[in-house]
């Protein structure tokens, strides 16, 4: 959930996870699963560099320009029909070494950015359709005054939007920064439903001082849910997952998605085989060994947008290491939602003009 400059993704930890890292190495050890939790995650890795020729420098290719009024609007996607993401600024705490943002420019929208697409969510344009908006980055907690406006705006212009989403990683990474002032800010919401989106990878993570954050926002009664990234080293088994799943239950947080961790450009050994996750995610949905509560769905993120792997999903693959993932999507209803897009070279149709996305697999060693 943040930018890079001049292409270099530069490695960012908090004083928080920085006294993580060493009360572990203290009493687990350097070479630790818990230690490697966190290190994976945040310390910069030399592999990182190595390019590979199927890298994405996006986490889709299905490059798009919103327009209002004439005017391009920043910092804002919208692949969905429901929903539409909105990035105020590209700041983070830390930088997550697997960011799928992690190779977007840095920027920040000016006030009238964010008014102005409020104005447009409210448009008779997209008005009957659009219900809500997701609001990442960068991450909106280290920017309350924008988050502030951000929802005052919506609020005002488009009595259209019944839920605000916003994804963060702040609990985890300075959870001292989700104050009265940042709850006080959420809890403008109102009349409007609010969903607290977040990714959490391994049940270290889950200190006191983040449970406690957790806790606050539950008991505001907002929803709180859970996109993990499946990252080799870090919770590519099944104790660790399972672990981790039942932990979450306990304070309140939905498993939502369990994602393959994106092919862009340095993730390259943190992925591993779409293979491997559908053998966890089948251990996962069907052993009985945790609440049916707490199973997430095995996800992948394509060309073309967010794809659940169901039967027959995967097509087969090619000598270049890539899946053929069957997708419910059409190119004309993406034309319908924004005129500017465009079908990503690794796609095709199918008879019933349902797009296929060629998906770069990982490796497992």
């Amino acid at each position: 959930m943040a930018g890079a400059k001049n292409n270099i993704f530069k490695e960012k930890i908090t004083d928080y996870i920085k006294l993580q890292l060493k009360n572990i190495q203290d009493k687990y050890g350097v070479e630790s699963k818990q230690y490697k939790a966190l290190e994976l995650q945040y310390i910069k890795n030399s592999l990182e560099d190595i390019p590979f020729e199927n890298d994405r420098m996006r986490h889709y290719e299905s490059d798009m320009v919103v327009l209002f009024n004439g005017k391009q609007l920043r910092g804002v996607e919208r692949l969905y029909e429901r929903t539409i993401l909105l990035e105020p600024s590209s700041v983070c705490a830390a930088h997550c070494r697997w960011c799928l943002r992690g190779q977007y420019p840095l920027f920040s929208l000016k006030d009238e950015e964010i008014i102005n697409f409020a104005k447009y969510c409210g448009s008779n344009e997209i008005k009957e359709s659009l219900k809500e908006v997701l609001i990442t980055g960068g991450d909106p907690f280290m920017v309350p005054k924008k988050l502030d406006l951000v929802i005052n705006s919506l609020k005002e212009f488009a009595p259209n939007i019944k839920i605000i989403r916003i994804g963060t990683r702040v609990p985890l990474q300075d959870p001292a920064r989700v104050n009265d002032d940042l709850l006080e800010i959420l809890q403008k919401v109102a009349p409007l439903k609010l969903e607290i989106a977040t990714h959490i990878n391994h049940p270290v993570e889950l200190t006191k001082e983040s449970r406690k954050v957790f806790n606050n926002l539950y008991n505001l009664a907002f929803k709180i849910y859970d996109q993990t990234v499946l990252l080799k080293g870090v919770n590519n088994d099944f104790q660790t997952l399972s672990e981790l799943y039942d932990e979450m239950r306990y304070i309140g947080i939905e498993a939502h998605y369990l994602f393959h961790c994106v092919p862009m450009r340095g993730m390259s050994h943190h992925r591993t085989s779409v293979e491997k996750g559908l053998e966890l995610i089948s251990m996962l949905t069907s052993s009985g060994v945790f609440s049916g509560r707490s199973k997430p769905m095995y996800t992948l993120m394509t060309d073309i947008g967010k794809i659940t792997l169901y039967e027959r999903t995967i097509l087969g693959k090619n000598e270049n290491n890539e899946l053929l993932i069957q997708s419910k999507y059409k190119a004309d209803d993406f034309l319908r939602r924004n005129p500017s897009w465009k079908k990503p070279v690794s796609v095709t149709e199918d008879e019933n003009r349902y797009l296929r996305v060629w998906y770069p697999d990982g490796k497992d060693i």
